[in-house]
C-alpha cells in the first residue's frame, strides 16, 4: 500500500480513464493495458528530450502494486533517469484517482524503460543535447 507521504516522481505526462472495455471479467484492468499507457508515456517525454523519432528498446521490472479498476482516472508521471549517447532511461509510475470514492490517490505500478532515439531511417542517432 502506498503511504499517505509518498508522491508521484516526475511529470504528469499522461492522464486517461480505465474503461469497461479495457477489463478482465474480474472487472480489474488488464495489465498489458497499464503497460501500454506506461509506454506511450515514456515515449512522449523521450520524444521531448530526445527532439524526434524514439523506440521502446528494454522494459525493466514492471511492478503492479495494486489493481487498477473502472473508472480509475490513470495518470501516468515519469522522470528522466539517465541519457546516454543514443539512449535514455525514464522511470515510469502509475497512480490512479478513483472517481466514485473521492481524491485520493495511490501507486499501483512502476517500471524503467529504456529508449532509444531513432533517425528517419530507423537507425540509432546521438540523443540532441538539451
Amino acid at each position: 500500500m502506498t503511504s499517505d507521504l509518498e508522491q508521484p516522481q516526475g511529470d504528469l505526462t499522461l492522464r486517461t480513464l480505465a474503461m469497461p472495455a479495457d477489463a478482465n471479467p474480474a472487472g480489474d484492468i488488464f495489465g498489458g493495458w497499464v503497460m501500454s499507457q506506461m509506454d506511450l508515456a515514456a515515449g512522449i517525454r523521450s520524444a521531448e528530450r530526445a527532439s524526434g523519432r524514439v523506440a521502446t528498446v528494454a522494459v525493466r521490472e514492471i511492478v503492479f502494486k495494486q489493481p487498477v479498476q473502472v473508472g480509475d482516472t490513470l495518470c501516468v508521471y515519469t522522470d528522466i533517469v539517465k541519457v546516454g549517447r543514443t539512449s535514455m532511461t525514464i522511470s515510469v509510475e502509475c497512480w490512479t484517482r478513483h472517481r466514485r470514492y473521492g481524491t485520493g490517490r495511490r501507486k499501483v505500478t512502476e517500471a524503467s524503460f529504456i529508449m532509444v532515439a531513432l533517425d528517419e531511417n530507423g537507425a540509432s542517432r546521438p540523443v540532441d543535447l538539451a
